[in-house]
């Protein structure tokens, strides 16, 4: 189930291949990191697109818990200067034609909020399965990319392998939500945890097994 790249190599080779892209060295998931991917004023732009339009932020399978997510999210309007600058910036990264992308969103966290424990795919069987996946399929790859400093709280942790990524401006982390047989990959599970102090912002790019088809 890996999103379909531009070029012979697969998504986890091009980014293998890339010397400024760091493999976190784990056989539970193909998860990268790339520091200082996007400049501090490309960071300013998407912020100030994400405060100028942000709502409470919702799931797709509700779970009954009203806490599990409790930040501001906003889906980013494509004709915007920063985020065609974005895009091109990923499509660079990862090869993946845009037709396969979500648009692009971007998340807020205040103190004392988070993103409970979750995956990015919808899990096959759940309720809302069909309704989500029935256009294009599964989530493939995910991208995210913190935009400021935290001054204290709000890293990402993914339990099962272990890891803990702290917030750094312009930093982007990005996984398959698969593993190699194309199974999802509860491994990928991971926890936007609660801001101690401070404002986190994030933006955040899905990838899809087919094209993009929602309007």
């Amino acid at each position: 189930m890996d999103a379909i790249a531009d070029s012979a190599l697969s998504v986890a080779e091009r980014l293998a291949a890339n010397p400024r892209v760091q493999r976190l060295p784990t056989p539970k998931a193909e998860l990268f990191q790339h520091r200082d991917f996007l400049s501090p004023d490309l960071c300013e732009a998407l912020i100030a697109l994400i405060d100028k339009d942000r709502r409470p932020s919702t799931i797709a399978d509700d779970n009954g818990d009203a806490y599990f997510r409790t930040s501001e999210t906003c889906d980013l309007d494509p004709g915007e200067s920063a985020v065609r600058n974005l895009e091109a910036l990923l499509f660079d990264l990862n090869g993946i034609d845009p037709k396969f992308g979500e648009p692009v969103q971007g998340q807020r966290y205040a103190v004392g909020q988070e993103f409970k424990p979750h995956t990015d795919y919808f899990t096959p069987g759940g309720p809302d399965y069909e309704k989500f996946c029935a256009v294009a399929g599964q989530r493939t790859w995910t991208f995210m990319i913190y935009l400021n400093p935290v001054e204290a709280g709000g890293a990402t942790r993914f339990k099962a392998i272990g890891k803990t990524f702290q917030p750094e401006p312009g930093k982007l982390l990005c996984w398959n939500n698969a593993r190699p047989d194309g199974r999802v990959n509860p491994n990928t599970l991971h926890h936007g945890m609660k801001v101690r102090k401070g404002v986190k912002y994030v933006i955040t790019k899905w990838y899809r097994e087919k094209e993009w088809g929602w309007t």
